[in-house]
Order: C-alpha cells, then structure tokens, then sequence
C-alpha cells in the first residue's frame, strides 16, 4: 500500500507548530550557518560594487606575474573553500539531527549552542564524515558523465545522514555500513525526489525576502528551512 504523505504545508505547519513559544531557541540552534550566511551575503555586495578593476589594470601591466599569483591564490581560495564548504555540511547536519529529535519529541533541546554541533560527538562523527565524504565522491561522479545525473543523484543521496542517525541511535554497537545508508536513502526517495526539489523551490520567495532585508531574515528562515527538511525525513519513514 503507497503511503500518504505530508504536503509541503503540513510539514510547514508542523515545523511553525513546534517553534511556536520557541523561535529564540530555534534561531540559537540555527546560529552558526546564519552568521556565515549574512557573511557571505556582505561579501558577494561589497564584490558586486568593488568591481574587478583594479584586479584587471595589474592582470595587464604584469601578466606573468599575476598569472602565477593567480594560479596559487586560487589552488589556495579553492582548497579553503572544498574545506569550508564540507565543515558546514557537518555543522548543518548536526542542526538538521537536534531539529528532527526536536520534531519528534515536542521538546526544546537542553542547550541549542551544543545541538548545532551535535555531529561532533563520539556517536555521529565518523559515520557523518564517512557518509557525507561518500555522497560527495558518488555525487561528483555522476556529475562527471552529466549534470542531470549529478543532480538527480544528489536528491536520491539526500536522506543518507538522517538514515545514518536513525541507525546509530537504535543499534547495539554493531558497525554501521555507510554504502547501507546511501542505498536505504535512494529506496526511501523513488518517486519523492521531485518532492523534495518542489518543496525546496517553495523557499525561494522567502529566500528572496530575506536578502532584501540586508540578511536579517535569515535568522528566521534558516531554522524554519532546515527544520522543514527534517520534517521531509521524518514523514518519509515515521
């Protein structure tokens, strides 16, 4: 029997539900990802207004030189970057684990600082470094024999770390094979992958608002965003 889920405004209404009295504690627990995105959101306005300019009078006055400058800087920026980006997928993915216990208990977490890095503990680390390691690998694969297909894998990928979770928080200290999440993950998203991308797409207006606001939306839309992803999740396999 196909099951029924939940429409994008029930799960919406049940993340809004859940906040409810408590959109402080919720904003706290989203804090980290909400500050790098205001960063990042300053920097890419004071790029767009700076200009590349001056980047370019010395491109063209010492080319050699500023080629090779350019080549390191930017093996440099890139490295930095795969790094940074792969921290806060961790750091996101501890947010998204304390928002599901959140959705699923009722409960305010004790210590919503703490909740954002709850992947950073003896239980889920090396099974989220694993897992997110893996999906990167698989989903850059794919994406080598075609966008399309890089794409739609990574929305088949989507559900590994929380099946992850879900394992780690029931077994008995038996191994867990990370290949395993990723396999349950892509059965649990035949035939919901366009949910999921429609649900995201709901956003954009929001995302919109938000950037309009100088970045100040965010502390609200962030937590209501990544809860709601929990609570895709959450209806998928409760």
């Amino acid at each position: 029997m196909i099951k029924a889920h939940k429409s994008r405004a029930e799960l919406k209404r049940e993340v809004k539900d859940t906040f409810r009295g408590n959109w402080l504690e919720a904003i706290k627990l989203n804090l980290v990802p909400v500050i790098l995105g205001v960063i990042v959101l300053i920097m890419v306005g004071v790029m767009a207004g700076k200009g590349y300019f001056y980047f370019l009078k010395e491109s063209i006055n010492n080319f050699e030189f500023s080629s090779i400058r350019e080549i390191n800087s930017n093996q440099q920026t890139s490295g930095g970057s795969t790094l940074g980006g792969f921290v806060a997928a961790l750091v996101t993915t501890g947010i998204m684990y304390t928002s599901l216990n959140w959705l699923r208990t009722k409960q305010v977490p004790e210590s919503s600082l703490k909740g954002a890095f709850a992947v950073f503990t003896k239980k889920y680390f090396i099974g989220v470094f694993a897992t997110t390691l893996l999906l990167r690998i698989f989903t850059f694969l794919w994406t080598l024999l075609l966008i399309i297909p890089g794409i739609i894998k990574n929305y088949a990928y989507s559900q590994a770390n929380f099946v992850f979770k879900d394992l780690a928080d029931s077994n008995n200290g038996e191994s867990i094979s990370y290949l395993d999440c990723i396999t349950k993950s892509r059965q649990l998203m035949v035939g919901n992958k366009w949910r999921l991308f429609i649900l995201q797409v709901s956003f954009i207006g929001w995302d919109i608002l938000a950037c309009l606001t100088a970045g100040i939306g965010f502390l609200w839309l962030i937590p209501y965003k990544n809860a709601t992803y929990a609570a895709f999740y959450a209806d998928l396999v409760d």
